[in-house]
């Protein structure tokens, strides 16, 4: 790994405890929905995406509806086309191979994490890669851990282990807050995410949220964007 890697998998590390106990409970209904070790880990390694886990396990009841699933997890990971657009500059001029493995690392913590380091000059393509590789190696952990002493945990809302996702969401949400120039735009897609959950079926409202709030911030004002670099340098 680089230095610049390194950098990255040291930087996501306060993140992993919370990714190791967000992928226990993921552990704890693979149990109970009599996945094995090798399923959850081939899971792990070929998907690697936290809430199209939950419902791959959610729905994992035999016969699989394989075609169901698959749809399923699509709508949800339709977020990373956002992430992937925010990742551009990044990416300009790899190889399409080397923008496909490293897309692969990527999660909603260390994307954040390295745009939060990006604003800084800090971080780089091997910065994201490190901290993907932090994420994934808690999630293995976490799941597995989760998996093999899952029988012992009835009811993983006891521990509040469910809580974890919202905690490092909520952290890292705070970490990207850029001031009033945010406002519109986070408000817009809590907004339409709200709407689109009571509305529309499955994940919609993640790609409904993000959309809207992407849209609002192209289209906020020319004036404001000035003011705001002004006020920046």
């Amino acid at each position: 790994m680089t230095k610049s890697s390194i950098t990255g998998f040291k930087a996501t590390l306060p993140l992993a405890a919370s990714v190791a106990a967000y992928g226990s409970v993921l552990g704890v209904l693979s149990v109970q929905k009599g996945l094995s070790w090798l399923e959850i880990l081939i899971m792990n390694l070929a998907i690697f995406a936290g809430s199209s886990q939950f419902v791959m396990v959610d729905m994992w009841n035999p016969p699989l509806p394989l075609f169901e699933m698959t749809l399923a997890v699509a709508v949800i990971n339709l977020r990373y086309l956002l992430i992937g657009a925010s990742l551009r500059d990044m990416f300009r001029g790899k190889p399409l191979m080397v923008k496909l493995s490293y897309m692969h690392m990527v999660t909603d913590e260390n994307w954040a994490l390295t745009m939060a380091y990006q604003r800084e000059g800090k971080a780089d393509l091997n910065f994201l890669l490190g901290g993907g590789v932090c994420v994934m190696t808690a999630w293995c952990l976490g799941t597995l851990s989760g998996l093999f002493f899952g029988a012992a945990v009835q009811n993983p809302d006891t521990y509040a282990l469910d809580f974890a996702f919202t905690a490092v969401f909520t952290a890292l949400a705070v970490s990207l807050w850029q001031g009033k120039s945010d406002i519109l735009p986070w408000i817009t897609a809590m907004v339409l995410a709200l709407v689109a959950e009571k509305l529309l079926p499955g994940k919609w409202y993640i790609l409904v949220g993000g959309l809207g709030g992407a849209l609002t911030k192209i289209f906020i004002p020319l004036e404001q964007k000035e003011e705001k670099q002004n006020v920046l340098s």
